[in-house]
């Protein structure tokens, strides 16, 4: 397993590099960017100006000095342009006086050594915002997909072993109920019954933790983080439990109608004993699968829509305004985490994956 593990981890630097080089490239070609971006607002705010300027003046004056302040905005240099050594000024400001493979290369050396440049529009280390984000994601992601095996996993098993009883279909009800909701609206539902929208207000609106939380004792501390999670955790948990759920119970079920589980009870083996002894560990292989691929989903995308209801600022909400303001620094920032993280938990899926199935070697296959 040793040196299986080492040529994953030896992996993970050619995977980085390829997604970030396809990332960069479609950047590259990308309409728009942050000298754009910034470029258009000076003009915008230049016209603005000259517009107010004329109109004040034609206001104090007559016609005639009103026709003689309506030419300045022609004159105006934000009007027509701005001048061609303020441009190469700002492409200076944001590097883009280099080459696109300069600038690759000098991220990349920057990344070796988790030096990830400062935000174009933040002016703040791009470091500083992930790690003040990042503990809003990881509170989200794990306490959600926590929840949710701890959930689907038992009632998968109780759906397989009584399937077609009365219990199975009344849960069949609930899993279709919260596949078909999706989280934000779910969110919204219970902001609404329970965060002060039209009847109780039981829990906080906004925030991780509240605003005194450093002079609360450690007790408290616990207590404020959990309040506040309630509602947002409880709806990603709501849609998510559903698919899970199902591949579960249809996991089992396969498992159960094998020949193995017949020779189990024939001799004499309790329902118990066959059930957890053998069928769980084939079953819940294709459960541990998955493993990775969900944390990693619920860690940096489900979340997005719940962090901007709840006015929780984390990784998802960060990634989203950097796209939108063409925040590189912060983009590929976020890109190299998020990629990190995803392979790291995979490895860390493929490790379970041998401990709960012993006869699985990946020893002898070629990564």
């Amino acid at each position: 397993m040793t040196s299986y593990i080492l040529r994953r981890l030896l992996l993970i630097i050619p995977t980085i590099f390829g997604i970030l080089l396809l990332n960069f490239a479609i950047v590259q070609v990308a309409p728009g960017g942050p000298v754009e971006k910034l470029v258009l607002q000076l003009t915008s705010d230049a016209a603005d100006a000259a517009s107010r300027i004329s109109g004040a003046r034609s206001d104090m004056g007559g016609a005639q000095q009103a026709q003689q302040f309506q030419m300045q905005p022609q004159q105006y240099q934000g009007a027509r342009g701005l001048d061609p050594e303020l441009i190469e000024d700002i492409k200076k400001m944001y590097g883009f006086d280099k080459p696109a493979h300069e600038r690759f290369f000098d991220m990349l050396w920057g990344y070796l050594r988790f030096d990830f440049g400062n935000s174009f529009f933040r002016d703040e280390p791009v470091i500083d915002l992930i790690l003040d984000k990042l503990p809003v994601s990881i509170s989200l992601g794990l306490w959600t997909t926590l929840l949710i095996y701890l959930i689907s996993i038992p009632l998968g098993i109780k759906k397989a072993v009584r399937d077609g009883s009365r219990f199975d279909m009344w849960s069949s009800v609930v899993v279709i109920i919260g596949q078909s909701i999706p989280s934000f609206l779910f969110a919204i539902l219970l902001i609404i019954l329970f965060a002060g929208g039209s009847y109780f207000q039981w829990f906080p609106l906004r925030g991780l933790v509240s605003e005194n939380w450093e002079q609360m004792s450690n007790f408290a501390k616990v207590k404020d983080y959990f309040w506040h999670l309630a509602l947002p955790v409880t709806a990603m948990v709501i849609s998510g439990f559903a698919s899970l759920t199902l591949l579960t119970k249809n996991s089992f079920i396969e498992e159960i109608s094998k020949q193995y589980v017949m020779t189990a009870r024939a001799k004499g083996l309790s329902e118990h004993r066959v059930l957890y002894g053998h069928v769980f560990r084939n079953a819940m292989l294709i459960i541990i699968a998955g493993l990775p691929a969900a944390l990693v989903g619920v860690l940096f995308t489900s979340a997005l829509l719940i962090e901007v209801i709840f006015s929780l600022d984390g990784l998802g909400l960060l990634g989203f305004e950097a796209a939108l303001n063409r925040d590189y620094p912060v983009m590929f920032g976020t890109l190299f985490i998020f990629t990190l993280l995803g392979l790291l938990v995979n490895l860390i899926g493929d490790i379970v994956y041998m401990l709960v199935d012993p006869r699985i070697d990946f020893e002898r296959r070629d990564v």
